[in-house]
């Protein structure tokens, strides 16, 4: 009779736990990329009161089954449920949310072990650092290699290192982006044939018949506007000359040898290329001030897309490339963790790699709080950080925040089952002891 008080007593223990549990996944039923769990119980031991018996084909007896009485239940596990959380979209810069598996990589501090977490609510401090909203600084890579295609390249072989957007030790200051020394500059458009010859010695700026302003920069991102001068020189058989001069402007100087040239276009007004006498791809030489303190510029000229027909000059410049300094503005986080800097002059640059890592069981992982996770033995070790979207980890969704995977109709069912159950098990406790009542009653 004892036997089914204890009994009782363990499913009131068992149960008040899968309480506990369920009341866990409520509360944070709207914490950020919070993991539900679940509770299974099992039998915890049964007292075998008879053994099974063979059956004796010599005799005709049959066998018997063992006779058990079990003694109770127990908590079988508590599982961490891993499925994805809704995404609610914030367009937050800093917010990301996960596409599939992985864990951002966070710590406290050097001396801290890494954390692991869903949780993509994070911030930048005053030093630039993103953290977590408890502090942590979340983990990834800064050094790259720009592709000739524009594109960068990250070596994710590297240690991961705290992402700073303002400052770190390849890129040096990213608040500012280096200025951009000009280097070449595309001319295209019609130079008008009917205009009259005004011979090799008429390059005043009285008879200039057409003039382009085009803007240069030094390698500090000083800017200096410049004018190509055209006007037209002779006809001839083999076609007509045009010539071109550098007016460099005010306090600025053009070396001599590279300040003038002259351009030949056939009887169908197609630029004649490849004599050196005509060469439509000449590189001019710009001397800034010495009180600047810059490396002259060397602009490589194309005129190789001028043509000369009877209509109304409309030569300029397409392409120019070089650009001043600039000042950071705004930044994005890319689907692959590329975190882009954009700046006052128009240009962007990577400020870092935000890093992730995955583990085999995912399910094994120990909470520690602040949405926090530690590997255990049974969640695979933390063996290498991997670049969002490769080596079996989701990629970012940028502006977004999973959202709890508690299912609140689940909850409250279970809750109801549970509530249930202990109230069952509390009727074993009193119907054993109105049975313990009589048996003493009847000595009276």
């Amino acid at each position: 009779m004892m036997r089914s008080m204890f009994s009782g007593v363990s499913g009131l223990r068992a149960h008040q736990t899968r309480m506990d549990v369920i009341g866990n996944n409520v509360a944070n039923v709207n914490t950020i990329a919070f993991k539900s769990s679940r509770v299974t119980f099992q039998e915890v031991f049964n007292q075998t009161l008879r053994g099974a018996g063979a059956p004796d084909a010599a005799t005709g007896r049959g066998g018997t089954n063992p006779m058990q009485v079990g003694l109770g239940i127990g908590v079988g596990s508590i599982d961490t449920i891993t499925t994805r959380g809704s995404l609610q979209r914030t367009d937050n810069p800093t917010d990301l949310s996960i596409e599939g598996e992985g864990f951002f990589v966070v710590r406290g501090g050097h001396a801290d072990t890494f954390r692991f977490t869903r949780a993509g609510n994070f911030g930048i401090d005053r030093l630039g650092n993103l953290v977590t909203g408890s502090g942590m600084n979340v983990y990834g890579w800064h050094g790259y290699t720009r592709e000739n295609d524009g594109s960068y390249t990250y070596d994710t072989e590297n240690p991961i290192e705290p992402i700073n957007l303002y400052v770190d030790e390849p890129n040096k200051n990213k608040r500012m982006i280096a200025a951009k020394a000009s280097s070449t500059a595309l001319f295209a458009g019609n130079l008008d044939s009917s205009n009259a010859a005004l011979g090799d010695d008429a390059g005043g700026a009285e008879n200039v018949q057409f003039m382009v302003p085009v803007t240069v920069y030094d390698s500090l991102g000083n800017d200096y506007r410049i004018s190509v001068n055209f006007w037209k020189s002779e006809v001839v058989d083999e076609g007509t000359t045009w010539l071109w001069s550098i007016d460099p402007g005010a306090g600025v100087e053009s070396a001599q040898d590279t300040a003038s040239g002259e351009i030949r276009f056939d009887t169908r007004g197609q630029v004649i290329g490849g004599d050196e006498n005509f060469n439509v791809f000449p590189q001019i030489q710009i001397i800034p001030p010495d009180s600047v303190g810059s490396e002259d510029i060397f602009v490589n000229l194309d005129f190789s897309k001028l043509t000369m027909y009877s209509a109304d000059s409309s030569v300029k410049p397409t392409n120019v490339d070089g650009y001043s300094t600039g000042s950071l503005v705004t930044f994005n986080i890319g689907s692959d963790g590329i975190i882009t800097g954009i700046y006052s002059n128009g240009q962007q640059q990577p400020l870092g790699l935000i890093a992730l890592a995955g583990f085999e069981n995912p399910a094994g992982l120990q909470k520690v709080g602040d949405n926090m996770f530690i590997p255990t033995t049974n969640s695979g070790d933390f063996e290498k950080a991997v670049k969002a979207g490769s080596e079996g980890v989701g990629t970012l969704n940028p502006g977004t925040l999973e959202m709890s995977n508690v299912d609140l109709s689940r909850e409250f069912t279970d809750m109801i089952v549970t509530q249930r159950g202990f109230q069952a098990n509390s009727r074993i406790i009193t119907t054993s002891d109105e049975m313990l009542q009589e048996l003493v009653n009847l000595k009276r």
